[in-house]
């Protein structure tokens, strides 16, 4: 059997070192969830935060501003391959916090892909810069000369990142990934019960050798001064209880000094079983799986946990009964450590007791123990013994039932383990409002399951249950064996809810970067907005090859055969006219197949109040467009992969002419990769000057003209 390594005191990480207190100071003790063994101690007492925060605002930030979004983007890929290779070690320290084997991967592999997906996401979907353009351009006066509009830069500060005890490595990169990718250090604070985890992972990410110096630092053990030493510049993301929040949210320098503060609390989240998913049906399979599942992976130990199991009263004791069922056939409570065990202990007796206390009270409130009990269970040992463990947390699955579907604790107490609460709603005739009541009692929460394979039920669920949840998962049978679950919470989506979730948001794919990030509204002239932003603007200088008549300078060189290291923002193309005749237009009708009236049919045309007779086909003006400026030659020019925003604005007629101008708008080298992406400006214009269509034109470019030079 794989152990971890017996640590005295679990070390903080501090500029860039492995700090530990003075020899004396005793601390916290961490112990092992299944067995009690003392594992190790905690203490952050004599630590200097100010002297932390100060490092992450000084050497990190000036660290990570080294580097563009997109190389940030490359080092969490290489820490998350790096930390992929290093996953055995940290399951061995997972086992010792009550995580089976598949609560781990939960954990360990889902921060890991939290890594991969921002790496991913950042280079797709950001710029190779360290400036984010937010919105179209604002013209705020009739020459163009003076314009606006929103960037993104990252906050000035760090990010300190308050994490809860149930995942201590996920709960950690799930932060740390957005932050580092908008280029913010960060200050990671874990919860002590299982802290020495989120160290194990802490020190491999520093022996990786890929993070800059100052990105992350670590305060293993207490932190309660934390907030005393931020300011404006620096962001607190909090994960735990709703009272710890609000004390934290009223700290002065939040409500006062303007810390910025995201906080994911206490859900009851809810399961909805619709009227038409009884007992036989995929929908009634997939919802009692889904709620088994949830009250049993990390022993119920997930803020997103299913605590209200709200069915149709016809249904519910059925839904007991199958819920039950499935525990007695699918669940083994014990050692994660020993074979076959598939629901392992809470994180610490002191949760335990927490725990037992709430279900107490519940049930002293009308709850109904409907499966499962409070006394200390039978478990099966390391070793493969079954019996009750005296020191370990361990806890049987608990299902209450409620007579009173609307019994105040039901809706505001959570039991923070293996705990779930059946209550029922009327459903006449198919009205599922008073699920929707009963859902929203919780006021506010993380995540939501609506199970029906009835589309109306769906729609009247999700709309009104939606602005009381941060997530809706509509579970049926065409996706029951796809979906990633109600309590897996993923990198693409937001991660919060209103109310009693707290009213943030984490995660959420690109939107949890700008989390970082200051949106800033930025006026000026063309040129000085196109200075600041990388990107070019209408109105900002040109360096044109091409006809003289329309900007364009002869002797200029082509900028399709510039490479990335030749080309500018601003160097573009102006061609001349090209005449359209009533032949074009017909003969491209006739070769397409797209024979719409207006541009086939002169009467009907002159009928259509857009349109002055026949018109030439939009498409037909792109694939000329693109005969106007491109340059035939092999070159530095590699592909055309597409188009962006194409907008036909004046209809062009037989007899009229068209030009264009195509201008390198902007400019993004591939860190790992011969080549980059330009963006062009395109416009086409007719004989009169009137524009008639706008799009970007998207081309890979080498950086260095090897293939043909």
């Amino acid at each position: 059997m794989t152990t971890a390594t017996l640590i005295e005191t679990v070390p903080s990480y501090i500029q860039d070192a492995w700090w530990t207190p003075a020899d004396g100071v005793s601390g916290v003790e961490a112990r092992d969830a299944s067995t009690g063994e003392v594992l190790a101690r905690v203490s952050a007492e004599g630590l200097d935060l100010g002297v932390a925060v100060e490092y992450g605002r000084t050497v990190g930030q000036a660290e990570l501003g080294k580097l563009t979004i997109h190389q940030r983007a490359l080092k969490l890929r290489e820490l998350a391959a790096y930390l992929n290779d290093r996953r055995q070690e940290l399951y061995a320290v997972s086992a010792q916090t009550g995580a089976t084997k598949i609560d781990s991967m939960v954990d360990i592999d889902g921060g890991i892909g939290v890594l991969f997906t921002f790496s991913s996401k950042g280079r797709r979907e950001l710029p190779n810069s360290n400036v984010i353009v937010d919105g179209p351009v604002e013209v705020l006066s009739k020459d163009g000369s003076f314009i606006a509009e929103h960037i993104y830069t990252r906050i000035p500060g760090v990010a300190a990142q308050i994490n809860a005890f149930n995942f201590p490595v996920w709960g950690m990169l799930e932060k740390f990934a957005p932050a580092f990718l908008a280029g913010v250090p960060t200050i990671v604070k874990p919860a002590t019960p299982s802290g020495y985890l989120a160290e194990a992972a802490v020190r491999a990410m520093v022996e990786s050798g890929i993070l800059p110096a100052g990105s992350l630092q670590l305060i293993s053990g207490s932190a309660r001064t934390l907030l005393d030493v931020l300011d404006y510049r620096d962001m607190v993301s909090f994960t735990g209880s709703a009272s710890t929040a609000n004390v934290l949210k009223n700290h002065p320098n939040v409500v006062q000094g303007g810390v910025r503060f995201t906080a994911e609390t206490d859900s009851l989240n809810a399961a909805i079983l619709g009227p038409d998913a009884v007992p036989g049906t995929p929908e009634f399979e997939a919802f009692i799986k889904s709620v088994v599942t949830e009250m049993t992976v990390k022993a119920g130990q997930k803020c997103t946990s299913i605590r209200r199991t709200i069915v149709p009263n016809e249904l519910k004791q059925a839904v007991i009964d199958a819920i039950g069922a499935r525990i007695s056939e699918r669940v083994v409570l014990g050692d994660p450590r020993a074979e076959g065990v598939t629901m392992g202990a809470l994180a610490s007796v002191e949760q335990l007791a927490d725990v037992r206390a709430a279900v107490e009270t519940m049930i002293a409130a009308g709850g109904e123990l409907a499966w499962g009990s409070l006394d200390a269970p039978a478990v099966t040992r390391a070793d493969g013994s079954v019996a009750a463990v005296v020191d370990g947390a361990f806890m049987s699955p608990v299902l209450l039932s409620w007579a009173n579907a609307e019994a105040p604790e039901v809706h505001s107490l959570e039991a923070f383990g293996p705990v779930s609460s059946v209550i029922g709603y009327e459903s006449h005739d198919g009205d599922v409002s008073e699920a929707v009541r009963l859902a929203a009692l919780g006021a506010g929460s993380l995540v939501a399951t609506v199970c029906t394979n009835d589309p109306a039920t769906a729609a009247a669920l999700v709309t009104g249950i939606a602005a009381h949840h941060g997530r809706v998962l509509v579970l049926n049978r065409e996706d029951a064996r796809t979906s990633t679950g109600h309590g897996s919470p993923v990198p693409h989506l937001v991660h919060g809810g209103p109310g009693r979730a707290g009213g943030g948001e984490e995660l959420g794919g690109i939107r949890s970067v700008k989390h970082h990030m200051q949106r800033t509204a930025i006026q000026g002239s063309p040129n000085m907005l196109t200075a600041v932003t990388g990107v070019w603007h209408t109105g900002a200088a040109q360096v044109l090859a091409g006809d003289p008549e329309f900007g364009g300078v002869a002797s200029a060189v082509h900028p399709f055969r510039k490479s990335l290291a030749e080309l500018h923002i601003g160097d573009g193309f102006a061609s001349g006219l090209r005449q359209v005749t009533l032949a074009d237009i017909t003969a491209f009708a006739n070769s397409t197949g797209d024979t719409f009236y207006a541009h086939t049919d002169a009467v009907a045309a002159e009928k259509n109040p857009f349109f002055p007779g026949i018109v030439a086909h939009g498409y037909l003006l792109v694939s000329w467009a693109a005969g106007l400026f491109v340059e035939p030659a092999p070159g530095p020019v590699l592909a055309n992969y597409g188009l962006e925003a194409l907008r036909f604005i004046t209809p062009v007629a037989a007899g009229d002419s068209i030009r264009v101008t195509l201008t390198a708008k902007k400019i993004t080298p591939r860190v790992t990769d011969e080549y980059g992406e330009v963006c062009w400006d395109a416009i086409l214009h007719n004989q009169n000057g009137e524009i008639v269509a706008t799009y970007d034109v998207l081309t890979l470019v080498e950086k260095e003209d090897t293939l043909y030079a």
